[in-house]
């Protein structure tokens, strides 16, 4: 490889705004994308999962106003 070469770095996710909804709304609609992904290709997987990541990262930050 190339030394000198600076590599990207990934930063830390964006803050979510402030929640208006019950935050349980937005998990189950993301899990609830888990429900076809047999029938989607493997590159669409992340997408999915990163969703529920996101909506589960929203609610528990949600619990303590964090």
């Amino acid at each position: 490889m190339y030394p000198n070469v600076p590599r990207p770095v990934p930063g830390p996710p964006p803050a979510p705004g402030p929640q208006q909804t019950d935050p349980r709304a937005g998990i189950d609609e993301a899990v609830a994308g888990l429900d076809e992904l047999n029938t989607l290709p493997l590159t669409e997987h992340v997408d999915r999962f990163e969703a529920v990541h996101t909506e589960l990262t929203v609610a528990l930050s949600s619990i303590d106003k964090v």
